[in-house]
């Protein structure tokens, strides 16, 4: 791949190949090289920066859906379907919008617009609701009443949206957050079902899915499931087979087409600070959840989406209306689109006045909604209603980064304080979003790129900083392809235009369809994938953060991927080069894992026990398959993520060093005896700070070892 490089800068010593092998190596060399051209300097002298963000245009994170950008709507709302909304929200290009609001879902009866033991706003009802969701030009994501509904009742509602109003209402979740119901101790949602296990929740939504698919077959269902890392991931109530995501997905992956999650920054102490900075964990967590549905939906998987449907800073602390929480909605939203979601959905449109502070020099209103409602705490009143607050602005940025069908790309920042998003646009162009999380400093940041050579021509800039009213623009202000300047606790879209006879617009190649695992084992991989018009030959690539490297090219449709470690994850694009060796846009990347060994000489077992959500007892039973005895063995794994950890254990003895642990036989420990004639068991109990899946390979004496 060429290296990354600033416009107007040498490219340092030439291209340098990531590819395995040499012939490899002289074909991507070949293909690349037309991508490795440098925009001319900028005319004026640089200034020194001390940031730096990298973009790859040829690693792809997926493309931008149509319902991208959502909001909550909740029937207590009274300025839910005002005029203004649906402007505002034009605006911002919000493409979902969900009803009837959280949990009331739960004790809502969308006939008589009642929801007993709630309030419910005049002018909320679902036809004046669907007024807003069309004048908006989005789709509406609907929740069907599970605490006190009926499959039913469900699939009446389907009924009357899409046969008897012809609304085309496509998405559809089974309740909302059923979880907490009380079977795990701590209740909020309404459920008047007898059992509250998810094994009766997993049987519920199959009988709804059958009952609202026998009405129309092409909407889409959705189940809740708890998001990883968060209550009550991992604890197991009693009698269940597993945790809730577990037991939930091992029943109903046939049925669904979509998963629900919610995200919240933290506790009732969050600060603006902290919620920023806790974003860093949400991919971690939603590739978790893919993990989930991979296990249990297998082949299927993909067809399986995300859709994030609750998200902001806090439900009982930093419920911030001021400037960081706009920050953290741009971040956020672009944070969990990038990493495998099709849906975000802000957490509200209105929600009310809360504790009454001051942020950032201005009057934070402690609520949570995107819009005003107009309401007081005390004698301090929230602006006129349908004011935005920053949150609006920074959902509505995301907008001027990309729209429906355009791809996000990676792009890395090198400092904590500056966060950094791409899109790749369909008409060529790059976008860049530039997020300053510094309240006090302005930050110089200067831009680099692989896969793209920016044109001469000044970047088109849009600036949402101290003082501004609204997105504005301000192209002409100095910002360069090279380098801009973002003000305090503010964010720019920088937006380049391809220089000519480069970028994917100059290649006669189509861009591929996403690739598929066909086949996986400890060390191989083959993959295929729908061909492309005006393609020759076509590129394998594997990615690592913001930077890629060539694994493998074919003139056909799949490619068998070799020499992989077992128990390792890959995500993989593939590009489409034409006659003359241009490159194609890539494709929506894979993420695959390889397994173990069938044929290994040992065999681990771990088993999780038990688990509190930031806790768990587990077992490990370790078996020698050779034909030799084996007498003072270790042990050795990686957790998959950086909060996990042992904690103590027994039977052995355990050193961990970052996310490595080794365990050494016990002193006076017998040899394990050849041909599995005998097992060592272990146990220790682990805490997780986030996310908590199971280690991917075990090592017994540095062998790999065939596991489950």
């Amino acid at each position: 791949m060429p290296l990354l490089h600033r416009p107007g800068r040498p490219a340092g010593a030439g291209p340098r190949s990531l590819a395995r092998g040499a012939t490899v190596l002289a074909a991507a060399l070949a293909l690349l090289s037309p991508l490795a051209g440098v925009a001319p300097a900028a005319p004026q002298a640089a200034a020194e920066a001390d940031a730096d963000v990298r973009v790859n245009a040829q690693a792809a994170l997926g493309r931008l859906s149509d319902t991208a950008r959502g909001v909550n709507a909740a029937i207590w709302d009274s300025h839910m379907n005002d005029p203004e909304v649906a402007g505002l929200m034009k605006a911002a290009d919000v493409g979902a919008m969900r009803y009837p609001g959280g949990s009331y879902a739960d004790i809502y009866h969308w006939e008589t617009h009642t929801a007993p033991g709630g309030y419910v706003a005049p002018g909320t009802g679902f036809d004046f609701f669907m007024d807003t969701v069309r004048a908006t030009g989005a789709q509406p994501i609907l929740i069907a009443n599970y605490g006190s509904g009926t499959p039913e009742e469900a699939a009446g509602w389907v009924r009357y949206a899409n046969v008897t109003k012809d609304y085309d209402a496509k998405y559809w979740e089974i309740g909302n957050e059923i979880y907490g119901n009380g079977h795990y101790g701590s209740g909020w949602e309404h459920d008047e079902h007898e059992d509250k296990s998810p094994r009766e929740y997993a049987r519920q939504v199959r009988a709804y899915a059958a009952a609202m698919k026998a009405v129309d077959p092409t909407v889409k269902i959705g189940a809740v499931l708890t998001t990883p890392g968060h209550w009550p991931d991992g604890v197991v109530g009693e009698g269940d087979p597993g945790d809730w995501n577990d037991t939930v997905l091992s029943q109903v992956t046939d049925v669904i087409d979509f998963v629900s999650v919610h995200w919240y920054a933290g506790g009732s102490d969050t600060t603006a600070e902290d919620a920023m900075a806790r974003l860093a964990g949400l991919p971690g967590e939603l590739r978790e959840v893919r993990r989930q549905i991979d296990r249990h939906a297998g082949t299927d998987s993909p067809r399986i989406g995300i859709a994030l449907t609750e998200i902001n800073t806090n439900t009982g602390g930093a419920r911030l209306t001021a400037r960081p929480n706009g920050l953290f909605a741009a971040d956020a939203f672009m944070t969990a689109l990038e990493n495998g979601v099709f849906n975000v959905d802000w957490w509200n449109t209105h929600n009310g006045a809360g504790q009454i502070t001051t942020v950032d020099g201005e009057t934070d209103y402690g609520d949570m909604g995107m819009l005003s409602s107009g309401a007081c705490t005390g004698d301090i009143c929230e602006p006129a209603p349908n004011t935005p607050f920053h949150p609006y602005y920074g959902m509505k940025m995301t907008s001027e980064l990309g729209t429906a069908g355009d791809t996000m790309v990676a792009a890395e920042s090198s400092e904590q304080d500056i966060s950094a998003h791409a899109v790749h646009r369909r008409d060529g162009r790059l976008s860049v979003l530039l997020i300053n999380k510094n309240p006090d400093a302005a930050r110089t940041v200067d831009l680099q790129y692989a896969g793209f050579t920016p044109s001469a021509a000044a970047p088109e800039v849009s600036r949402y900083a101290r003082g501004d009213e609204d997105i504005t623009d301000v192209t002409g202000g100095g910002a360069t392809a090279s380098q801009v300047t973002v003000p305090p606790y503010a964010m720019l879209t920088v937006t380049l235009t391809p220089q000519a006879g480069t970028g994917p617009g100059a290649s006669a190649a189509g861009t591929p369809g996403t690739p598929k695992l066909e086949a996986v084992t400890d060390a191989t991989a083959r993959l295929s994938w729908e061909g492309a018009t005006g393609a020759t030959r076509y590129l394998v690539q594997e990615r690592d953060g913001v930077h890629t490297r060539l694994v493998g090219e074919t003139t056909g449709t799949s490619v068998t991927l070799r020499n992989l470690p077992p128990g390792s994850s890959h995500t993989v694009n593939v590009l489409a080069s034409d006659a003359s060796g241009r490159l194609s846009a890539p494709s929506t990347p894979l993420t695959f894992t390889t397994g173990t060994p069938s044929d290994a000489a040992c065999a681990v077992t771990f088993h999780r026990d038990t688990s509190w959500g930031n806790g768990f007892v587990a077992t490990v039973s370790v078996r020698n398959l050779s034909d030799t005895p084996i007498t003072g063995w270790t042990v050795d794994w990686d957790w998959p993520t950086d909060g996990q950890s042992v904690s103590s254990g027994w039977n052995a003895t355990f050193h961990q060093t970052g996310r490595h642990v080794r365990v050494t036989a016990a002193e006076g420990a017998g040899p394990l005896a050849a041909d599995g004639g005998s097992t060592a068991s272990f146990g220790f109990v682990g805490a997780n700070d986030g996310p908590n899946p199971a280690p991917t390979v075990f090592r017994l004496n540095g062998a790999v070892c065939s596991g489950s």
